[in-house]
């Protein structure tokens, strides 16, 4: 079972959920506004990915951030993801531990999910 981490209201998360359903994959959602982000499981994630792939920089939440409060390291990256999960690239999948998507290109899906049909 494939687990779809992100903000529902999202442009490209509707992308995604949209390609899914429309290929018949079948995941559970994550909201990261209504049920956080574990610590953990951000740790998981920077054990497959850099923080630098984890965290949205072109995002809006990214953009407000001063300066001063933009991290330059993991310990700072994985403070900032828990305090505000939203600047976590979107969507993330995961599926038996692994991040197997970051974000919604179709033809990376297409490659990823295809196995499954």
């Amino acid at each position: 079972m494939y687990t779809l981490y992100a903000i529902p209201n999202c442009d490209t998360v509707k992308k995604a959920r949209t390609w899914l359903a429309d290929h018949g994959v079948a995941y559970q959602f994550h909201d990261y506004k209504k049920q956080g982000i574990d610590g953990q499981i951000i740790r998981h994630w920077l054990t497959q990915k850099s923080w630098e792939e984890l965290v949205n920089r072109s995002g809006i939440t990214w953009k407000k951030l001063p300066d001063a409060e933009k991290p330059t390291d993991t310990e700072g990256a994985t403070a900032l993801m828990l305090a505000k999960p939203s600047v976590i690239r979107r969507p993330l999948i995961e599926a038996n531990g692994q991040i197997v998507a970051l974000g919604f290109k179709a033809e990376e899906y297409e490659k990823t999910f295809a196995p499954l049909r």
